[in-house]
């Protein structure tokens, strides 16, 4: 670790590195390239996209444990649209599951659920709904308002009048009613923007740092520099960090203008720390330009590396969850995104931003993150070295 400090500090790489940012400085196109299309990008994602879910994780507090109430959940549940995650003693430990992400929906049946509806009067049904997905969470209300009807027309034909009624209904009659009240967690105006850019943020993080990490290393390999360089005292190791340090401080700039686009062009609220999230996009940064140092030393040409990109891009963006949700995934496929470095920059930029869930909270996202950024960097500089020798 001391090595690598002293090859970062030492004065070949910094004259390299200095060199690197004059060359960008010529080529004004590579610096708007990182400004512009990210933007324009960023905004037409976030107001064009639009995700659909089912199968959506359900927890139940079941303090009425009758046949009603065990009536009720199976109704829930043996649909496609939701799937029992598991039952919680209190509300407590229900909105705790919510907070870590492993539940959609939750729903609370009262002590006294039964009894009312046998009494002819109005049992409230509370429902949790992770707004986070403004999406998923509008459509788990309209799923759990299908189930609660199709639930009271069941409870008509064996002899209890209940009927499904709205909080804010006004006349309430004597019979028997199931009231729903839910409660959308995260994003209560279920604007469903800001889960789309949060995604696409990574999305576009990952995309413009492999593509213009490979570019200049095979344009300066097709100008015969990188062999002028080898001449240098600078050793392999040196070159390398020279390259990548100017593409990293521009792309960490591209960052830092998304989290403003986000912030006022969707007016996405930021109860967590900004630093975490700068953090999370530097080591995504850093997996995106060790992705495009990869493809370049497979590519014998920019048109090469180019169409390489194209293969290795979009599916690291359609298995992310960036754009749509992992449980709309299939199962066999759902374990690949631990590997895939946008879903855990946007399970970050999500819990950070939009939920104000700290490193405790998301350690586990930084911790693969980081090893993701590890082995490919690694990989990267390996496959760099083999080729120049």
């Amino acid at each position: 670790m001391r090595r690598w400090i002293k090859q970062i500090l030492s004065r070949r790489v910094r004259a390299l590195t200095l060199k690197e940012f004059r060359q960008i400085k010529r080529d004004r196109r590579l610096a708007i390239s990182l400004v512009l299309p990210p933007t324009l990008q960023l905004l037409l994602f976030g107001f064009a996209l639009s995700a659909n879910v089912t199968n959506l994780k359900l927890g139940i507090v079941d303090e009425n444990k009758t046949s009603e109430s065990r009536e009720l959940i199976a109704t829930l549940t043996e649909s496609k649209s939701f799937r029992l995650a598991g039952y919680y003693l209190s509300l407590d430990e229900l909105s705790d599951a919510m907070n870590r992400g492993n539940l959609d929906a939750g729903v609370v049946i009262p002590y006294d659920f039964s009894k009312d509806l046998h009494r002819g009067q109005v049992s409230t049904l509370q429902v949790l709904l992770d707004a986070m997905n403004a999406n998923t969470a509008a459509i788990g209300q309209g799923y759990i308002e299908g189930v609660i009807q199709s639930y009271n027309r069941g409870l008509s034909e064996g002899g209890l009048h209940a009927s499904f009624r709205q909080v804010a209904a006004s006349d309430v009659s004597h019979r028997g009613q199931v009231v729903l009240h839910p409660a959308f967690l995260y994003n209560p105006g279920l604007v469903d923007s800001w889960f789309i850019v949060t995604g696409v943020f990574g999305l576009l993080l990952i995309l413009n740092s492999s593509l213009v990490a490979s570019g200049a290393m095979v344009r300066e390999r097709e100008a015969g520099t990188i062999e002028q360089l080898l001449m240098s005292p600078a050793s392999t190791s040196e070159i390398i960090i020279a390259k990548i340090a100017p593409l990293f401080v521009l792309l960490c700039g591209m960052a830092l203008l998304a989290i403003v686009v986000i912030k006022i062009g969707f007016g996405a609220p930021f109860h967590g720390s900004v630093s975490l999230v700068l953090a999370g996009a530097a080591l995504c940064i850093l997996s995106g330009i060790s992705i495009g140092t990869v493809i370049a030393t497979f590519s014998k040409s920019a048109q090469q590396a180019l169409l390489t990109s194209f293969f290795v891009n979009p599916p690291l963006a359609t298995l992310s969850g960036a754009l749509n949700p992992v449980e709309a995934m299939p199962k066999w496929l759902q374990p690949v995104t631990v590997i895939n470095p946008i879903h855990h920059f946007a399970t970050i930029v999500r819990g950070d931003l939009l939920m104000g869930s700290g490193l405790a909270d998301l350690w586990p996202n930084f911790v693969g993150l980081l090893a993701i950024t590890l082995v490919l960097f690694s990989l990267s500089m390996w496959r760099f070295r083999k080729q120049l020798a």
